[in-house]
C-alpha cells in the first residue's frame, strides 16, 4: 500500500467532508478536488436507480476533457444541489471549461452522485444543499498534499448503512511495481450485506487473506440482534454505493472508463447483492497523468484495472470497520464493531 492507504496517495487529489448540522440530521457531502487544470475523468453507472449529475459529460465521445472536482453526497437526488456550491467555488477561481475570451468565462463541470439516506436522522426534509457542497470543497482545498482522509460516518457517509449495519466512507490505495499508484474512496451504503451470514466474516476480507472467523457464540448473538432490527424496521433500507477510483497513470478517457467499469467488481466482492434496480451504484475514475503506461505493451492497463477493483473492495471493508453505531431519532444502526468487535 502507499503512504496513507488513501485516495490522497494519488498526488494532487484532495478530499473534504461536510455534515449537515442539527439534532435530526444524518447526512453530508464529500468532495474530491483535483489539482488546478483538472484530471481526466470517466464514470460507469451499474445501479438501476442512480441519482447523478453531469455523468453524460464524461462520455469519451463528448466534449469535456477534464474535470476539477467530483461530488459524492447524501440526500438522494435532492442532495445533488450540493454540486452547485462546488461549481460556484470553482467559478470564483476561474476553474472550469473556458467558454469565452475572458478567463473568468468558465463553466465548471462537476459530476456528482448521491446515496439514499433520506430520513436517517429522523427528518425526511433535511438534506445537503449548495452550502454543504461549498463547505466540503473548502475543506478539501484547506488540506495539505497527501493528507490523511477521515473515514467512517463523515461527509457523504454520515447517514450511510450497509444492510442493517452502519456504513460510511472508506479509502485504500496501492503502489504497483511499475511505480503507478491506484486508490479508491467509497461511500458504502447498500441494501445488500457486507457480512457473510454463515460466518460473520466481512465478504471483502475473503480477498485480503484476513479471514479470521468470529466466535460462533458472538456470531449467533449478532444475528439475533440484526433479526430483531429487521423485524422492527421492515424492508431493507434503500441504497447506493459510490466510489472514486484514481490513479496517477496517464490514461485516455476511454481507458479511464474501463477502469471505472472493472472497479465495480470490487463492490460485488464486498457487498451482496449489488447493481439491482433500486441501486444507484456508480464509480468515477480519475487519472492525473503523472506516469505513462509501459510503452508498446497493449495490456499495460491491466494492472491498473485489477488494482482498481482490489482497492474498492478494501475501501468498503474500511468503511464498515471504521463506522460507529448510532441510536437516534431515525433509528438504531449498530456498527460491525458493536456486534463483532474489532481486531
Amino acid at each position: 500500500m502507499a503512504a496513507n492507504d488513501a485516495l490522497t496517495d494519488v498526488a494532487g487529489l484532495r478530499v473534504g467532508h461536510a455534515q449537515v448540522t442539527g439534532p435530526r440530521a444524518l447526512t453530508g457531502t464529500t468532495v474530491v478536488l483535483a489539482p488546478e487544470g483538472g484530471v481526466v475523468a470517466a464514470v460507469d453507472v451499474r445501479g438501476g436507480g442512480p441519482a447523478t449529475r453531469e455523468t453524460d459529460a464524461l462520455d469519451p465521445r463528448n466534449l469535456v476533457q477534464r474535470v476539477e472536482a467530483v461530488v459524492l453526497t447524501g440526500g438522494s437526488a435532492y442532495g445533488l444541489d450540493s454540486a452547485s456550491g462546488v461549481m460556484a467555488w470553482l467559478e470564483e477561481r476561474g476553474r472550469g471549461v473556458r467558454v469565452g475570451p475572458d478567463p473568468a468565462q468558465v463553466v465548471p463541470v462537476v459530476p456528482a452522485a448521491g446515496i439514499f439516506d433520506l430520513g436517517r436522522g429522523g427528518d425526511w426534509r433535511i438534506r445537503p444543499d449548495a452550502a454543504t457542497g461549498r463547505t466540503a470543497v473548502e475543506a478539501a482545498a484547506g488540506t495539505g498534499s497527501g493528507a490523511p482522509v477521515p473515514e467512517g460516518g463523515v461527509g457523504a457517509g454520515t447517514g450511510a448503512l450497509v444492510g442493517r449495519l452502519k456504513g460510511g466512507i472508506g479509502t485504500a490505495s496501492t503502489l504497483l511495481d511499475s511505480g503507478i499508484t491506484v486508490a479508491a474512496l467509497v461511500v458504502a451504503n447498500a441494501a445488500g450485506s457486507a457480512v457473510d451470514p454463515l460466518t460473520g466474516v466481512l465478504y471483502g476480507r475473503y480477498f485480503s487473506g484476513r479471514t479470521e472467523y468470529p466466535a460462533s457464540e458472538r456470531h449467533e448473538a449478532a444475528r439475533r440482534i440484526l433479526d430483531e432490527l429487521r423485524a422492527r424496521s421492515g424492508p431493507a433500507p434503500l441504497n447506493t454505493t459510490l466510489a472514486v477510483v484514481a490513479t496517477d497513470a496517464e490514461l485516455t478517457r476511454a481507458q479511464a472508463q474501463k477502469v471505472a467499469g472493472t472497479a465495480h467488481d470490487g463492490i460485488a466482492r464486498a457487498v451482496r447483492p449489488v447493481h439491482l434496480l433500486n441501486d444507484g451504484d456508480t464509480v468515477f475514475a480519475l487519472a492525473t497523468g503523472q506516469h505513462a503506461l509501459a510503452e508498446g505493451d497493449p495490456l499495460a492497463l491491466n494492472e491498473v484495472l485489477a488494482a482498481g477493483a482490489d482497492v474498492v473492495t478494501r475501501a468498503i471493508v474500511r468503511a464498515v470497520l471504521t463506522a460507529e453505531g448510532i441510536d437516534g431519532p431515525g433509528g438504531a444502526f449498530p456498527s460491525y464493531g458493536d456486534l463483532y468487535g474489532l481486531d
